[in-house]
């Protein structure tokens, strides 16, 4: 089992961020290193790019994104830790599979069509081909299983299509080079919506700061977030059908139910009938005692440069030696002399 998956260090983390991708992150951690295996979370700084940006943020952001998964759990005595612009063997490997990618195969992705919206002449190429450097991620490593949300699993799927198309076209039958990855989809992965809409995902790019938990939040913001949080004047039903038309209600019962470990029937059963004015003290108390730990050692760490420089310099050295065979046998593969 050799678990690999990035995040953007764009923006603070958020809860969204959390229950729906660093727990996962942890749980296939421990999974991997239970079995033997090996995990990779890197920090996709190259991804960044292909959109504006400002340097200085993106430096910041950078550690202070490490400083957040260490805090959450993510262990680098177990997890190879690093961001891609110390492994140059990832933009390497994007070029070689440039060859293999296909322009039509970029023209469907789903997310390009919803970035670029009607000004597609204006974007930058990062934006068009950024998803062969997330094959390159992922084939790199031989990434056996690759955590996705439903929105990233056209990309997996065009990943195993170049992996699959250059095996094909350059190596042997019985020898191919690129093992093809499988998704990993959490069974209960959290959807977890805007605090002020919701009918929109929770975003780290939303202007409004009341919009989203951030995992950097102390507990007087958690629980003023929480209590200005939109809701409707219902009381909650006491079971999970009873939210259908409810979306600002029904996430706030989901956020209640993944932090807890109860099925919304059962968050319900304790809580139905209540008002918003006695379920939000209570959510925002499960929120404070679920991040109060992640927030201390965040702050422990995040102002710590030598400390977080030292886990990525580790990670990406790790990284560099995991990933040179195999970019090695793609240069070979397609016959290119490199003495």
């Amino acid at each position: 089992m050799r678990v690999v998956s990035g995040i953007q260090p764009t923006g603070k983390p958020h809860l969204g961020n959390y229950l729906g991708a660093i727990v996962n992150f942890v749980k296939l951690q421990e999974e991997a290193h239970a079995s033997g295996g090996e995990c990779f979370i890197f920090l996709a700084d190259l991804h960044a790019i292909s959109q504006p940006h400002d340097p200085v943020e993106l430096t910041q952001n950078t550690r202070e994104m490490v400083a957040t998964l260490v805090a959450c759990g993510v262990d680098p005595a177990k997890t190879v830790l690093f961001n891609q612009a110390q492994v140059p063997a990832h933009a390497e490997l994007q070029w070689l599979l440039n060859g293999t990618a296909r322009m039509g195969w970029l023209n469907r992705m789903t997310q390009w069509k919803d970035k670029a919206g009607k000004n597609r002449e204006g974007q930058s190429i990062a934006l068009f081909t950024y998803p062969v450097l997330q094959a390159a991620d992922v084939l790199l490593y031989q990434a056996t299983h690759v955590p996705v949300g439903e929105d990233q699993k056209q990309h997996l799927e065009l990943a195993r299509d170049i992996a699959q198309k250059f095996n094909t076209d350059f190596c042997a039958e019985d020898a191919p080079l690129f093992t093809l990855p499988d998704p990993y989809i959490p069974p209960a992965a959290a959807r977890i919506m805007s605090l002020r809409d919701g009918t929109a995902k929770m975003s780290k790019s939303d202007p409004s700061e009341m919009s989203r938990i951030s995992l950097t939040d102390d507990a007087d913001t958690i629980i003023k977030k929480v209590k200005k949080a939109k809701t409707d004047p219902e009381p909650l039903p006491s079971e999970a059908k009873g939210l259908e038309g409810r979306a600002e209600a029904q996430n706030l019962v989901g956020i209640f139910s993944a932090l807890t470990g109860k099925t919304v029937d059962q968050v319900l059963a304790d809580h139905g009938g209540h008002g918003f004015g006695a379920f939000k003290p209570a959510l925002g108390e499960v929120l404070v005692e679920t991040l109060a730990p992640v927030n201390a050692r965040f702050v422990e760490l995040k102002d710590d440069r030598e400390t977080l420089d030292a886990i990525l310099a580790r990670g990406a050295a790790q990284a560099r030696e995991h990933g040179l065979p195999t970019l090695d046998k793609a240069y070979k593969a397609l016959g290119l002399l490199r003495g």
